[in-house]
């Protein structure tokens, strides 16, 4: 996989993949691309301090911001950049991890932009030529880095993206804006799978942040948002891009489809193309697993067969009970909201 600001470090999720995981983190920021090197127990992970650029011949401009001046227009009537005004004192003095709680990114020791990476170029001169995962999440040029790629994703045999996506702009063809990158993506032949939806309160009215850091608000309009991306192996032109994959892909397929959160699509492709994976995993097994995580941390999860034999028998626990929604219920759903595994910031 591919990790395009990586600050933070690499989802804890993909570990799961443990010595079989080769990952390159890129990231603007040469202090944290430093921590995480010194901190990384897999050879095969490594860290590069660049910023990615859709050229390598252009320095990088950071005179007007770290992203595009619609998106910078309008963070600027968000509440969490006037609580980043009254913190900026105090954070120009702050550690480097303290500055990235605060998405103060730019803050920190940067890369050269005089020297910025260009994506396809990077993965030649490392000699990746198969590339399973890729994510981007710069808070600025996550639509350009996009751009060198166009056509590309067929011959790494990519699986999945998952990238940063603005749910605010002006309808123009170039921005950084998700109607350009759901076509974009539609066009490499890959289909939205997932979508998370941040909403930001104005500073004419704070809401209060869902975080322990200023960011996203309990309330508030559409600003950003985690768009995730992947083949369908099964739709249309499902067989096309079946063909040249190998049966341990399909099987890293539904393991990804299966850390989004959405068991039903993973176990969908294991029922789909058994006969292939069966080659790769122990689809049984895989079933039984993805049932378990569908019900959500019950203690005595029942297995793939049960469960769908359940679910044939229309029983009432698979609605909510008619009538007003009971406080046990919201308060779970609360805690559940609160404490669901998606990027921070």
């Amino acid at each position: 996989m591919v990790d395009i600001g990586c600050s933070g470090g690499l989802e804890p999720r993909w570990r799961a993949f443990g010595d079989r995981l080769r990952a390159i983190g890129i990231d603007a920021s040469a202090s944290e691309c430093a921590r995480l090197a010194s901190i990384e127990s897999n050879p095969d992970v490594s860290y590069i301090a660049a910023f990615v650029s859709p050229r390598a011949d252009k320095p990088v401009d950071l005179s007007a911001g770290p992203a595009a001046p619609l998106i910078m227009k309008m963070r600027d009537r968000l509440s969490f950049m006037r609580t980043r005004e009254i913190r900026e004192a105090q954070l120009k003095t702050a550690s480097s991890h303290e500055q990235f709680r605060n998405n103060a990114w730019e803050m920190t020791g940067l890369a050269d932009p005089s020297k910025p990476v260009v994506l396809p170029e990077l993965l030649a001169a490392r000699g990746w030529n198969d590339l399973d995962y890729l994510k981007i999440d710069t808070d600025g040029i996550d639509w350009q880095i996009l751009q060198p790629l166009d056509g590309r994703f067929a011959p790494l045999k990519l699986l999945a993206v998952q990238m940063e996506v603005n749910f605010v702009g002006d309808g123009a063809d170039d921005e950084h804006s998700f109607h350009n990158t759901d076509r974009f993506m539609r066009r490499q032949g890959f289909d939205l799978y997932r979508l998370d939806v941040r909403n930001y309160s104005s500073r004419a009215l704070p809401s209060r942040y869902i975080w322990p850091t200023p960011a996203e608000t309990h309330s508030g309009r559409p600003f950003q948002g985690e768009a995730y991306y992947a083949i369908d192996l099964l739709g249309p032109k499902g067989a096309d891009r079946l063909a040249p994959l190998s049966d341990e892909k399909i099987a890293k397929l539904a393991g990804i489809l299966s850390a989004w959160d959405i068991p039903d699509a993973a176990a969908e492709l294991l029922l789909g193309i058994r006969d292939r994976v069966s080659k790769a995993i122990d689809v049984e097994r895989g079933l039984d697993l993805l049932a378990a995580q569908a019900q959500d941390g019950r203690p005595r999860p029942l297995d793939y067969k049960a469960y769908m034999a359940r679910f044939e028998s229309d029983p009432a626990d698979f609605y909510r009970p008619e009538g007003p929604i009971p406080l046990r219920e919201r308060f779970a759903a609360a805690w559940r909201s609160f404490w669901h595994p998606r990027t921070k910031r």
